[in-house]
C-alpha cells in the first residue's frame, strides 16, 4: 500500500520528473517533502482557477518540490478530449469527473481506486456527503474523491424585476407564477431587449430535469434500465420550457447558441437564470452582482431539484500515481475544500466546510442551495453509459425547444432510442 507521509494535513502531489537533486517520486513511493514531481490536473471552469491556485499554493508549502500544472479545456470540449486521451493512454494524472462519465470511466479501467488510501486512513467517506460517495463508487469500490456537491435554484436581478413591476420571487412560487413573472418581463421591457429567462437548455441539469421532477416524471428508471421519457408527466416537464421559449418569455435557441445563457443573466438582459453553486463566482465578480439573488426553484407538483456534484480521480495509467493520489487527498481534505468555499468556488463535500460558502458572499442568500438538498434533492440520473443517451437528448430536444416537432413526439422517439441504448449496456 502506498502510504502518504503526513507533514499536516493532507497534501497535494506529483508525477513527472523536474530536475533537482532529488530523484523523482516513483509510482508506489511514500510522497514526503523532498519528493520531486510534477503532475497534470484537468478541469474546465475558469471561474475556479484562483480557488485551485490557492489549493495549490497551500500545498506547495507542504510539498514545495511538487508541482501541479493546471489544464483547463471548456466544458464543451472537455469530455471530447478526455476520451481521445483515454485511448491514447495519455490522460491527465488528476483530473475532474462527473457522474454521467464516471462509470464509464471506471468500468473500463481508466482511473485508479482509492481503497489505500481508505484503508491507510488516509480519507475517511464518512467526511463527505453520502451520495456522492455512492456517486463515485463502482462495484462496490471507490475511485472518486468528492469535490463539491451542487443543487439548482432561481437566480433573479432584483433592478429588473422592479423595474418590470414583477414581485421578489420566494418559496411559494409555483409554474404559473414564474411563467407569469417572466412573460411580465419580457412584454414590458421588450423595447430594451431584455427577457423574462434563459437558462440552459443543452444538458438538463439547469433546466429540464427539474421540471421534470417536479411535474412527477422521471428520465431514467430507479433501476437505471428503461426510460422515463414517455411518461406524461415527464413530457409536461419538458413542455414548460418549449411554452417559455414560444411565448416570447426566453430568447431562443439560436439567440442562446450566440449569446451563452449565462451572458444574458450577467449583462442584465434577463431577469431570471437557473443554475447552481458552480455560478457564484462567476456572478460574484459580474458587474451586476449588486443586483442579484437567488430563491428556491418553482414547484408544480413538488418541490425538486437534481443533485450532483464534481470528484477528483487518478488516471490508472499515471506513472506516478502515489503522488497522484496524494494530492487527490489533499483536494478532498478540510483545509482544501474550506479554502474553496471561502472564494466562493463551490459547495463543498466536506461535511462541515459548508458554512465557509455560505459567507463566501454576503449579499446571496446561499442557503437556499443547502436546503434544497437537505429536503427535495433528487440524484442525477445515471446507468453505465450515461454519454450514449444523453446524446440522443441533446440531438432530438432541441426540436420541442424550438417547436420544429411537437413535444410529446420529440419525447415517445427519445424514449425509444434511449431504451435501445439502456439494452446494450
Amino acid at each position: 500500500m502506498r502510504k502518504i507521509t503526513r507533514l499536516a494535513p493532507l497534501a497535494l502531489v506529483a508525477a513527472l520528473a523536474l530536475t533537482s537533486c532529488s530523484a523523482p517520486v516513483a509510482s508506489d513511493e511514500a510522497v514526503t517533502a523532498d519528493s520531486v514531481a510534477s503532475i497534470s490536473y484537468a478541469i474546465w471552469d475558469e471561474n475556479q482557477i484562483p480557488a485551485l491556485e490557492a489549493n495549490i499554493a497551500a500545498f506547495n508549502e507542504i510539498y514545495p518540490k511538487i508541482e501541479v500544472k493546471i489544464d483547463i479545456t471548456p466544458w464543451a470540449q472537455y469530455f471530447t478530449k478526455l476520451q481521445t486521451q483515454a485511448s491514447g493512454d495519455t490522460l491527465p494524472d488528476v483530473f475532474w469527473m462527473n457522474g454521467p462519465n464516471f462509470q464509464l470511466y471506471a468500468a473500463n479501467d481508466q482511473l485508479e481506486p482509492m481503497t489505500d488510501l481508505i484503508d491507510d486512513g488516509d480519507v475517511d467517506p464518512a467526511n463527505y456527503v453520502e451520495v456522492l460517495n455512492d456517486l463515485y463508487s463502482f462495484d462496490g469500490v471507490q475511485y472518486g474523491m468528492p469535490k463539491d456537491f451542487d443543487t439548482v435554484a432561481l437566480w433573479y436581478n432584483k433592478a429588473i424585476l422592479s423595474e418590470a413591476g414583477v414581485a421578489i420571487p420566494d418559496e411559494t412560487w409555483t409554474w404559473d407564477d414564474f411563467a407569469t413573472a417572466a412573460k411580465t418581463v419580457s412584454d414590458t421591457l421588450a423595447d430594451q431587449g431584455v427577457y423574462g429567462v434563459a437558462t440552459g437548455l443543452t444538458g438538463g441539469q439547469e433546466g429540464y430535469y427539474n421540471t421534470i421532477l417536479q411535474a412527477g416524471g422521471s428520465i431514467l428508471s430507479e433501476d437505471g434500465t428503461s426510460s422515463g421519457y414517455d411518461d406524461p408527466n415527464t413530457i409536461r416537464g419538458l413542455q414548460f420550457w418549449a411554452d417559455l421559449i414560444a411565448d416570447g418569455s426566453s430568447p431562443n435557441l439560436q439567440q442562446l447558441s450566440d449569446t451563452p445563457h449565462n451572458a444574458w443573466f450577467t449583462s442584465s438582459k434577463t431577469a431570471f437564470f437557473w443554475s447552481g453553486t458552480w455560478s457564484v463566482a462567476e456572478l460574484a465578480s459580474a458587474s451586476n452582482t449588486l443586483d442579484l439573488n437567488v430563491a428556491p426553484l418553482p414547484q408544480d407538483e413538488k418541490q425538486a431539484t437534481v443533485i450532483h456534484g464534481l470528484a477528483n480521480v487518478v488516471s490508472a495509467g499515471s506513472e506516478h500515481k502515489s503522488a497522484a493520489q496524494a494530492f487527490q487527498a489533499y483536494l478532498g481534505s478540510e483545509e482544501a475544500q474550506t479554502l474553496q468555499a471561502e472564494m466562493g468556488a463551490a459547495n463543498p463535500a466536506f461535511i462541515g466546510a459548508g458554512q465557509a460558502f455560505l459567507d463566501s458572499v454576503e449579499h446571496f442568500d446561499l442557503e437556499v442551495f443547502i436546503d434544497e438538498a437537505d429536503n427535495y434533492a433528487y440524484p442525477f440520473p445515471i446507468s453505465k453509459d450515461t454519454a450514449a443517451w444523453t446524446t440522443i437528448e441533446n440531438e432530438l430536444l432541441p426540436q420541442a425547444f424550438s417547436g420544429t416537432r411537437t413535444v410529446e413526439d420529440v419525447a415517445d422517439e427519445l424514449a425509444t432510442r434511449m431504451n435501445e441504448a439502456l439494452a446494450k449496456e
